[in-house]
């Protein structure tokens, strides 16, 4: 019986230690799982970006589209991937092959730029001190022109 008193006025002691625990581990929680929430999102956003980057490309280098046409594919390919606000930028260049005798090849060259705006891990960071507010995410594409 004296055991059971003891255990009892223990446990009295110990009644706020959940909280306590709660309270020091929640924001650390909440960065790791959102965090991982907000990764997935820019790799998503990655993905298209490398995409639109190859379809500007693979448009561009047709005999029967400009520049101009390419990018504006690439442009409404990226709207349709939920980017929004992305640089599309398409140049022709030349690569010279390392062959015998040496050969040059005309390609198109199309660069996608886009800034991830951090949706959770840069509001919880800043509790921490931390800052981390946007990721320049950039693609590149380069194809052969067609004759």
């Amino acid at each position: 019986m004296a055991t059971l008193k003891a255990d009892a006025d223990r446990r009295k002691g110990e009644r706020g230690q959940a909280i306590v625990e709660l309270a020091l581990t929640l924001p650390l929680l909440l960065l790791v799982l959102l965090g991982i929430f907000d990764f997935g999102l820019m790799f998503q956003r990655f993905e298209v970006v490398a995409n639109g980057a190859r379809e500007a490309a693979r448009v561009a280098v047709l005999p029967d589209y400009t520049v101009g046409q390419a990018q504006t594919h690439a442009t409404m390919y990226l709207q349709s991937g939920g980017v929004n606000g992305a640089t599309v930028n398409c140049a022709p260049d030349t690569l010279t092959l390392s062959t015998t005798p040496a050969k040059t090849v005309d390609v198109m060259r199309c660069v996608v730029t886009y800034t991830h705006q951090h949706l959770f891990v840069g509001q919880i960071m800043s509790l921490f001190g931390g800052s981390l507010g946007s990721t320049q995410l950039r693609a590149n594409s380069t194809m052969r022109k067609e004759s």
